[in-house]
């Protein structure tokens, strides 16, 4: 669960930002990159982010409001 929350995490802020390039540049990283914004490539990586997205909400959830970065339980003997 650990390497899903931080790819996750990574994910989104990738997301994040390219959403504040486009809002603030008028930029749209994705676009360019895969050219066009309904390419396949754009659209697998639109539809990560939001699975990424899901994932963190769902996953905080299932875990009591907690958002775990690290590979450590508490109830380790």
């Amino acid at each position: 669960m650990f390497v899903a929350n931080l790819v996750s995490y990574i994910l989104v802020l990738l997301g994040a930002l390219n959403w504040g390039m486009y809002g603030i540049f008028n930029f749209n990283l994705v676009e360019a990159v895969f050219q066009g914004s309904r390419s396949v490539g754009a659209i697998i990586v639109y539809v990560l982010i939001a699975l990424a997205a899901i994932w963190l909400i769902v996953s905080t959830i299932f875990a009591g409001g907690i958002l775990r970065f690290t590979d450590r339980r508490e109830d380790r003997a």
